[in-house]
């Protein structure tokens, strides 16, 4: 009897789930689906192994007014048309493993009181991750339940780039640089060993660029450095999120303009990044859509911080053999990736403008000093093959 792995990643108005069918060892996609617009306009959309419709569906706001509500929606259409007996686990996305956890691990109360701890170094994701865990163990206390941490890629890096320059005992705490998106580049790690096997072992600098945004540097296929720390909220500017902020602004903003920390915490979360800049929109395809001057200076700030990044992760590397676009606008934006290599022309990188118009997954042009490369992640696969392995199932490398 085969396994049917469900993989689950909530965000903070969307549930987008995956089922995967397991034969020897290797997950086969069955079904991708996202309940979106939760508590405004819910929305299920369902499409099938090849892409093709199965189901698309409205609801009231008031059915699916949270995410727990939207997890019981999305597991009540799975019994209906997959048979919610038929899954053998549940593998989810969560965002923030703290110290405490530097690999998957399967869910009991503990762990569960542990990640629930996490919730104010990553408030804006931590509580929507949890949510579906608490419904599934409600429906089905027997289903085994894997969490799989964003952060737990990056928990090799050097000590250096662990620490902030704060007092010790902040550290010993759990203040330190934690880094994101580790689901993502993981896959990309793995997908890179597989099509570019001589830089994989390199020096390569992976842009995870989406709404949320982040770098990662790495050597021989290892973390050395990331570009988010703490929260979220670090790095590169996103969506509505700043990126890196002089910390005396939140003092500003509490101390002399009377906000609350809450009301900060609102801002830097929801009202920051491109969506601040540009006074628009925080989507890059609605800024690049755009005539208006200040949707380009929000783009202008957004590739000039992405190139620096770049540059400064070289710079712990001691060089750069490869760039690898990944994620949302990585994937799907070639005037950004244009724009980024733009800005390192000076270091000798330079982008074949057909290839990269493309999409091609090589994109650098003869003579560039490094690969520049596309490579779409899944990190529903990566949380799959986790979930396998705890388990006690085989997974191909």
């Amino acid at each position: 009897m085969s396994d049917v792995i469900l993989v689950v990643n909530a965000g903070s108005s969307s549930i987008k789930f995956k089922l995967y069918r397991v034969a020897d060892g290797a997950p086969a996609l069955l079904l991708a689906g996202a309940m979106s617009g939760i508590g405004s306009r819910p929305a299920l959309s369902v499409t099938d192994g090849a892409g093709a419709v199965v189901d698309a569906r409205g609801y009231a706001p008031g059915d699916v007014p949270d995410t727990a509500a939207a997890q019981h929606c999305v597991a009540d259409w799975l019994r209906h048309h997959v048979g919610e007996a038929a899954i053998t686990a549940v593998g989810h996305r969560v965002v923030h493993g703290g110290p405490a956890h530097a690999e998957p691990v399967r869910i009991d109360d503990a762990v569960l009181r542990r990640l629930e701890s996490f919730v104010p170094l990553a408030p804006l994701h931590q509580l929507r991750n949890l949510d579906p865990i608490r419904v599934l163990r409600q429906r089905r206390p027997d289903l085994p339940q894997v969490a799989c941490f964003d952060t737990a890629f990056h928990r090799g890096q050097p000590e250096e780039s662990e620490r902030l320059a704060l007092p010790r005992a902040l550290y010993d705490e759990g203040v330190r640089r934690y880094g994101f998106h580790g689901l993502s580049y993981e896959f990309v790690t793995g997908r890179l060993r597989e099509i570019a096997p001589g830089v994989a072992g390199g020096r390569v600098v992976i842009a995870h660029l989406g709404s949320g945004a982040s770098l990662c540097a790495l050597e021989d296929g290892r973390p050395r450095e990331t570009t988010m720390s703490f929260t979220a909220l670090d790095g590169v500017p996103m969506g509505t999120r700043p990126g890196s902020l002089d910390p005396g602004i939140v003092l500003h903003l509490i101390a002399q303009k009377g906000l609350s920390p809450a009301e900060v915490g609102h801002m830097l979360y929801h009202e920051s990044g491109l969506l601040g800049l540009s006074g628009l929109s925080g989507d890059v395809r609605a800024l690049l859509a755009s005539d208006r001057p200040e949707a380009a200076l929000a783009l202008d700030v957004f590739c000039r911080r992405v190139a620096q990044a770049v540059a400064s992760l070289a710079v712990t590397l001691g060089g750069l053999d490869a760039l690898v676009f990944t994620a949302g606008i990585g994937e799907n934006a070639p005037a950004i990736r244009q724009r980024v290599v733009a800005a390192l022309a000076w270091a000798g990188l330079s982008l074949d403008e057909a290839a990269n118009r493309a999409g091609a997954g090589r994109i650098d042009a003869p003579g560039s000093r490094a690969e520049i490369r596309i490579v779409p992640t899944n990190e529903e696969l990566t949380i799959a093959r986790h979930t396998l392995r705890l388990l006690g199932r085989p997974v191909p490398a």
